[in-house]
């Protein structure tokens, strides 16, 4: 009995040790490892890719923003509105007014056959062509009526942009003409040349231009 007890006890502290042997090594030393060399090796992105300007952080690069003036670029719709505001009594909000829902990603993943995806759709169609007059409902791109499955996406098509640019040129008062440099200067092709497809970071094309406007 005392020998069935001793094995007992010498299996227990084998597996506590191995349990906490690997939990100090898997859950500690790798992580602290990887932290470590990630911010040595890519210091911008292991902080988050964070803008700054003139010392104030403004955004992420890989994170949207919802963006509502005229003289701005407007990102893709979104589920969870990017933007979060805090009223004078602490509650939070979206910009539409609608309860901040809680810090998360996702898409509504509403079906084909879903009437307020057909609500929210239509909407933003007549919201964009109030906006933008010349535009023909048909020659709205497809990317600026769904929204991304992660609802954070940074990033627009080029065609999104271009259409964009004669609404921004003249509520800027900056003209088509910087307004097409500005999107040309934060368009990135695809990677390696293969993969993905060309996109224009919103965030930054709104930073040129609210510095070229002498707002920021």
């Amino acid at each position: 009995m005392k020998e069935s007890v001793k094995k007992l006890l010498r299996g227990m502290r084998q597996s506590v040790g191995i349990t906490v042997v690997l939990l100090l090594i898997c859950g500690l030393a790798f992580p602290c490892l990887l932290t470590g060399l990630s911010g040595l090796i890519f210091p911008s992105q292991a902080n988050g890719n964070l803008v700054s300007v003139d010392g104030e952080t403004v955004g992420a690069e890989n994170v949207g923003q919802e963006f509502t003036e005229d003289y701005y670029m407007w990102s893709r719709p979104s589920a969870y509105h990017y933007n979060v505001y805090t009223e004078e009594d602490g509650k939070q909000t979206y910009s539409d007014g609608t309860e901040f829902a809680g810090l998360s990603s996702g898409s509504n993943n509403y079906a084909p056959s879903n009437p307020a995806l057909t609500e929210r759709v239509e909407a933003d169609i007549e919201k964009f062509l109030e906006k933008n007059p010349d535009v023909k409902r048909e020659d709205i791109p497809t990317d600026l009526l769904t929204a991304s499955g992660s609802g954070l996406d940074p990033h627009i098509s080029p065609k999104s942009a271009e259409i964009q640019i004669p609404r921004i040129a003249e509520a800027s008062g900056l003209g088509e003409e910087k307004i097409e440099k500005i999107v040309k200067n934060n368009t990135s092709g695809k990677v390696l040349g293969v993969f993905g497809e060309d996109k224009v970071n919103v965030l930054m094309v709104n930073i040129e231009i609210a510095q070229a406007m002498d707002l920021i």
